[in-house]
């Protein structure tokens, strides 16, 4: 895949991620309970990708080459764990995504993804391996960080949710993780789709135990269902984006496919509180001036990089 194709794509996943935050952000809202919120949204994906295995032999073989390399210690196991973070990063939407507006919590996450990318091309992670940090990748990854303390620093001025924000930040961490990983059974696997039902099969499964636990401990406290059919969406739209961050991590490296993410998430993060904000939440001038730099932040760590001759296919 051409570089310049891969960090398009990286950009138009990272919309997709701000739109997932908006429709699980409400359905959490409506349902009065995020983490049954999380449990529809991952469990809905994980439907999609059974049914994609039950068509795809392609899929299956997958399933089959992974359970070899888990076996002969090619893969570790914990690379079939990626989901623990994506369950993280849904909850955290069903349950500070709304209260917090998308704005602010989109700038929370990009922290924690820029800080994870430059973690997870350090030390190889990734199915690419070690990448070196070039001076333009860590000015770009320090002035993304400067996008969102400047963001957030204008957006919580008086406000009494800034506890809300660590768990945002802390999933936005998870993501980097996620994507490495995930993208190392790709390569297993040999099959996007593979590496995405693992991770939602995962994910699933931790976010019923933990919405059981949560029910137990403080009561099962249903609103009803809503009708709107958009905000059932959430698990689709994160088998779109998992399916192609996997696709394109070899290329891109974790630090500039969560640069890439970051610029997606901010301007999709940004239309959407100008077309459709939330309430209690309106569109700040910071909010507009650190989308900008973050897109700067990412055209600095794109310059004078190239695309390593070991990760050529």
């Amino acid at each position: 895949m051409p570089v310049w194709v891969a960090l398009v794509f990286s950009v138009l996943i990272g919309a997709l991620y701000a739109v997932q935050s908006r429709v699980n952000g409400e359905l959490g809202h409506q349902i009065g309970d995020g983490f049954t919120a999380a449990v529809i949204s991952f469990g809905s994906g994980l439907v999609i990708l059974t049914l994609g295995l039950i068509v795809f032999q392609r899929g299956r073989r997958g399933l089959q080459l992974v359970a070899r390399a888990v076996k002969s210690k090619h893969l570790s196991w914990w690379h079939l764990l990626g989901g623990l973070a994506g369950a993280l990063f849904v909850l955290s939407q069903g349950l500070v995504a709304a209260p917090l507006g998308i704005a602010l919590f989109t700038v929370a996450v990009v922290a924690g993804q820029t800080v994870s990318g430059v973690l997870m091309d350090r030390f190889g992670i990734g199915p690419g391996g070690r990448r070196p940090l070039h001076a333009s990748k860590i000015v770009g990854a320090v002035l993304a960080l400067g996008a969102v303390a400047f963001t957030v620093s204008g957006e919580l001025r008086g406000s009494g949710a800034l506890w809300l924000l660590a768990l945002p930040l802390i999933a936005g961490i998870g993501q980097g993780w996620q994507q490495a990983v995930n993208g190392q059974v790709r390569v297993t696997a040999q099959s996007a789709l593979t590496a995405t039902f693992l991770n939602f099969l995962t994910g699933s499964i931790a976010l019923v135990l933990a919405a059981l636990v949560h029910g137990l401990l403080v009561g099962f406290a249903l609103e009803g269902l809503p009708g709107n059919p958009w905000l059932y969406t959430g698990g689709l739209i994160g088998c779109i984006f998992i399916a192609g961050a996997a696709l394109v991590v070899r290329t891109t490296g974790v630090l500039m496919l969560g640069l890439c993410i970051v610029a997606g998430q901010l301007v999709c993060a940004l239309a959407l509180d100008l077309l459709a904000p939330t309430q209690g939440h309106p569109l700040g001038v910071t909010t507009i001036i650190g989308t900008a730099l973050a897109l700067v932040a990412v055209v600095i760590a794109a310059v004078r990089w190239r695309r390593p001759g070991h990760a050529r296919a």
